[in-house]
């Protein structure tokens, strides 16, 4: 009887938070005039620990395609009050900076995405809830899947 109430607890359980997860977006409050909100769904993996996400923040502008360019800016972890869940927010982005290698004057400009400088951005993978960024107007939000594999080496000592 016990076991025939605990599958049934955990199938409540779990129902109710696939439901729940899909009404999370709710808990987001709209963006602020002059942001955009993006919202990422990712689908679900047998093994999520070994998944990461890479947030990558930044704006396609025509420039050289010699030099490497990055924006001055930063992604801050926030959380929703009440709630518990994580949201992302850079607030502004700029002034772009970049190697100053010299080039054709001629040369033709092309459209490139330049990033936010700096260490990749790499969050937990979880499938249940949706990851919110919110970013000014005009700034664009991609995302990369690493994965860590599952197996596990060992290191000599020495």
């Amino acid at each position: 009887m016990r076991y025939i109430f605990a599958i049934t607890t955990l199938g409540f359980f779990f129902s109710a938070f696939s439901v729940i997860a899909g009404d999370n977006i709710k808990a987001f409050p709209p963006p602020d005039d002059g942001q955009t909100r993006y919202v990422l769904q990712l689908p679900n993996h047998d093994d999520e620990l070994n998944y990461k996400v890479e947030l990558i923040v930044g704006k396609t502008v025509q420039i050289d395609e010699t030099n490497h360019y990055f924006f001055i800016g930063e992604i801050k972890k926030d959380t929703i009050e009440g709630w518990g869940f994580p949201r992302y927010v850079v607030s502004e982005i700029g002034p772009m900076a970049g190697t100053r290698m010299a080039i054709d004057p001629n040369a033709p400009k092309m459209n490139r995405f330049v990033r936010l400088g700096g260490e990749p951005y790499l969050i937990r993978y979880n499938s249940r809830l949706p990851i919110v960024i919110y970013v000014p107007e005009g700034v664009e939000v991609r995302y990369r899947i690493w994965n860590g594999g599952s197996e596990i080496k060992m290191i000599e000592d020495g």
